[in-house]
């Protein structure tokens, strides 16, 4: 009863002050925060949007190269699979730093509803996690499941060698039989506000739902087409890795830009009703 009637009484000017005071310098922080976003956001687009055309012009390759192969029963596990779909490895990245809206949360709650989806069919699920946040969300429900843990919050810039190291650990993942299939959970950046979640599949190459699946273009190869796909099936591994490393720093930034932006607005109005 002392405390609830405590709480009624109004605080002093001096505690209204220094919570005035408090806020000020929260929302200096914020500001800053955002005008750093805004900064990198620009050149993180850039890269994301000069990205795309060669991802999918990569898949393309691959796709017309499918088409020309001879004998599917002894083409590369990496194009056609092991004919096995039983155990799923699932690459789940999001970034090493927080106050960036719900650019993590959204990532992992698609991830979240596939896991069910697999272990719902009875089926085997392995989980590696691209990025602290990521890791810190699953852990808590799917942390049975996670077999590594990968940060690269020591590096200022995730470059494409990066994308050949993550691509290396599932190649060698999938040659000792550790997994049928693996899919990659990133968020695609459409702009300042949205950025959409995106599940692909890595390994088999996803002919079916492939975006360039219609695409007719007729290529001569030299050497032969099973050769050249032994030498860039593991390249758009991590080529697709690499893209949706671009994807997730223009994301980061556009998120944390916008989620910044509202809690200056949100301390601007505080203090405000403070001052009255």
């Amino acid at each position: 009863y002392r405390n609830y009637k405590k709480n009624l009484i109004m605080p002093s000017l001096d505690d209204l002050k220094k919570r005035i005071k408090s806020v000020k310098s929260t929302q200096k922080i914020t500001k800053a925060m955002k005008m750093v976003a805004a900064a990198k956001l620009k050149k993180a687009q850039e890269e994301a949007e000069k990205g795309r055309p060669y991802s999918e012009k990569m898949s393309n390759i691959i796709l017309n190269l499918t088409k020309t192969v001879n004998d599917p029963a002894n083409a590369p596990k990496l194009l056609v699979g092991n004919g096995i779909d039983k155990t799923y490895l699932c690459v789940v990245a999001t970034a090493d730093r927080g106050l960036c809206g719900g650019f993590n949360t959204n990532i992992c709650k698609l991830a979240r509803k596939e896991f069910k989806k697999i272990l719902d069919e009875k089926k085997e699920l392995k989980i590696i996690t691209i990025g602290s946040k990521g890791h810190d969300q699953l852990k808590r429900s799917f942390g049975n499941y996670i077999i590594q843990n990968i940060s690269f919050k020591n590096r200022k810039k995730i470059s494409f060698k990066e994308a050949e190291e993550i691509c290396e650990i599932i190649i060698n993942l999938y040659n000792q039989k550790q997994f049928d299939k693996c899919i990659i959970f990133y968020n695609n950046f459409k702009n300042v506000i949205t950025q959409i979640p995106q599940n692909k599949q890595l390994i088999p190459v996803d002919l079916e739902n492939s975006k360039n699946n219609n695409a007719e273009f007729n290529y001569e190869f030299e050497p032969d087409e099973e050769e050249i796909l032994d030498e860039l099936l593991p390249k758009n591994i991590s080529t697709q890795i690499y893209k949706a490393f671009l994807e997730n720093a223009a994301s980061e930034q556009g998120s944390r830009m916008t989620a910044m932006d509202n809690a200056t607005r949100n301390a601007g109005e505080l203090v405000d009703k403070l001052t009255i």
